[in-house]
C-alpha cells in the first residue's frame, strides 16, 4: 500500500512533493518543531512500538531540529470522537494518524483528513487496496497494511482427537462440537457474540450482504455463524458478549481448540499459551473445499488536513509506509503489507502468509463506503442481531428483519 519513494540510506525524497501554501482547513507546513503523531493502540504493543521507534529514529536523522512524539489512541468507538475534536480544533489535531478504512468514509466527509492525491503517485500496489484510501478519486492517506481473517486451530487438540482442518462450515460446525463433547475444559471454537468481522465471512458466503440482511441468503450465513454460539460448542452466557478482540485473547491463552483470527494477530498467538501449538487454514465456505469471502480490513496512514507541519507530515508517512517498513511490521506483528513486492518477498520465505494470500486470492468484501457504515457500526446492528438470536431473544427471522431496518435507517431509507 505503499509506494517507492525512500532513496539512499535513510534521506527521503520529498521536499518537490510539499504544498507551496499553507493547507486551508488550519492547517500549516513548519518545517521544524514537534511533528505529531496518533497510531492505533495493541492488545501487544511492544513490537509495534519497536518498529515504530525504529522509523522515528531515521526520520530524526534525516530531519533536523525535528522531534516526533507518539499518542497510541484506543481502537474503541470512542476513537470517533476523538477524531471529530482534532477535525474542528486545530489545537488538539496531530499531524499523523492511523485509521481504520471503516472509517475513510465518515472522516471523507467531514473534511478531516488532507487530499493526498498528488503526494502519493506510484504506489506499487493493486487498484483494490488504493481504493481502501480513496473517495471520489481522492485519496486520503496510504494503506499501510491490510487485514484478512481466517481459521486458527490446535494442531495438539486435533492430533490427539484424530481431527482433520474441516473443509466446509458444516464441517466447522461438527469439528467444533467434537472438540467440546471430547475436551469439556475447551470451547470447541471461540465464537463472539459482538464480532461483527468474525460472522460477515458466513453471511457473505451465503450470497447476503450487509444491506440485505432479511433476504433469504443472508438469514442463513446469520444462522450458520450463530449455530456456534451454543452451548455445544461456545455457551452463549460466556461467548454472546465477546468481541473479535476477546475471540483472539481466548484462543490464544489455550481454551479453545479453533477460533476465527486475522493475519495480524500473530503476536498474540506466539505470546499466548498456544504457541507452538496451532496452524491456520482459510475459513471454509458452505461448499466443501471452498473458501468463505473475508472482510478486506486494514488502516491508513493519513495527514490531517489541520496538520501543522504538512510536508514533514508527508514524509513521516512515506517513512512508514515504506516496503522496509512495511517487512518490519510485518515480522514484528504480523501485519499483510500492502506494497506488492513487501508482500511477495514476505510469502517467500514466510509460509504462515499462504492461507492469507489464498483468501485473498479466493475474494474479499468490504463494508459500505458511505458514512452509513459507522452508524451501523457504532450501533452495533449486526452484533445486536446475533446476540439476540443466541439468547433466544429472538428467532432469525425476526432479528434479520429488525437489523435490516436499522440498517436502512441508517441509510435514510424508508
Amino acid at each position: 500500500m505503499k509506494f517507492l519513494y525512500l532513496v539512499a540510506a535513510g534521506t527521503l525524497a520529498l521536499a518537490a512533493c510539499a504544498p507551496s501554501t499553507a493547507p486551508a482547513g488550519g492547517g500549516a507546513d513548519e518545517k521544524t518543531g514537534t511533528l505529531r503523531v496518533w497510531l492505533f493502540d495493541e492488545p501487544n504493543r511492544a513490537p509495534k512500538d519497536k518498529v515504530v521507534n525504529e522509523a522515528i529514529k531515521e526520520f530524526t536523522a534525516a530531519h533536523a531540529d525535528v522531534k516526533v512524539e507518539i499518542t497510541y489512541i484506543p481502537t474503541t468507538p470512542a476513537r470517533h470522537e476523538k477524531f471529530k475534536g482534532a477535525f474542528n480544533d486545530p489545537a488538539s489535531s496531530p499531524d499523523v494518524a492511523e485509521y481504520g478504512n471503516t472509517d475513510l468514509a465518515e472522516y471523507a466527509a467531514a473534511g478531516g483528513f488532507a487530499d493526498l492525491t498528488a503526494e502519493l503517485k506510484g504506489q506499487d500496489m493493486t487498484p483494490d487496496l488504493l481504493q481502501s484510501a480513496s473517495v471520489d478519486g481522492k485519496q486520503y492517506g496510504l494503506p499501510w497494511f491490510i487485514g484478512v481473517r481466517a481459521l486458527y486451530y490446535r494442531t495438539d487438540v486435533f492430533d490427539e482427537l484424530g481431527l482433520k482442518p474441516p473443509a466446509s462450515i458444516v464441517e466447522l460446525t461438527e469439528t467444533a462440537r467434537t472438540i467440546r463433547e471430547k475436551k469439556p475444559d475447551l470451547y470447541g471454537m471461540a465464537v463472539g457474540g459482538e464480532n461483527t468481522f468474525g460472522a460477515l465471512p458466513f453471511i457473505w458466503d451465503a450470497g447476503g450482504d450487509i444491506t440485505s440482511l432479511d433476504s433469504a441468503q443472508s438469514r442463513k450465513g446469520v444462522k450458520a455463524y450463530t449455530d456456534l454460539l451454543t452451548d455445544e460448542i461456545c455457551p452463549p452466557q460466556a461467548c454472546v458478549s465477546l468481541t473479535g478482540g476477546k475471540t483472539v485473547e481466548l484462543f490464544a491463552s489455550g481454551k479453545a481448540g479453533m477460533g476465527i483470527g486475522g493475519n495480524f494477530n500473530r503476536s498474540a498467538m506466539d505470546a499466548g499459551a498456544v504457541a507452538g501449538k496451532y496452524a491456520v487454514v482459510p475459513l471454509p465456505g458452505s461448499a466443501k473445499g471452498s473458501i468463505a469471502p473475508a472482510f478486506a480490513g486494514g488502516n491508513n496512514l493519513g495527514v490531517m488536513k489541520n496538520a501543522q507541519h504538512r510536508t514533514l507530515a508527508v514524509d513521516f508517512v512515506k517513512l512508514l509506509g515504506s516496503k522496509a517498513y512495511q517487512v518490519k511490521m510485518y515480522e514484528a506483528m504480523g501485519n499483510l503489507p500492502t506494497l506488492t513486492a513487501a508482500r511477495e518477498e514476505l510469502a517467500a520465505k514466510d509460509p504462515f502468509l499462504k492461507p492469507f494470500l489464498e483468501t485473498v486470492a479466493s475474494g474479499t468484501k468490504f463494508v459500505p463506503i458511505d458514512p452509513a457504515w459507522v452508524k451501523i457500526d457504532n450501533g452495533k446492528v449486526i452484533p445486536t442481531m446475533l446476540q439476540k438470536i443466541a439468547t433466544g431473544q429472538a428467532d432469525v427471522d425476526t432479528a434479520t428483519a429488525e437489523a435490516a431496518t436499522a440498517v436502512k435507517a441508517a441509510f435514510g431509507r424508508s
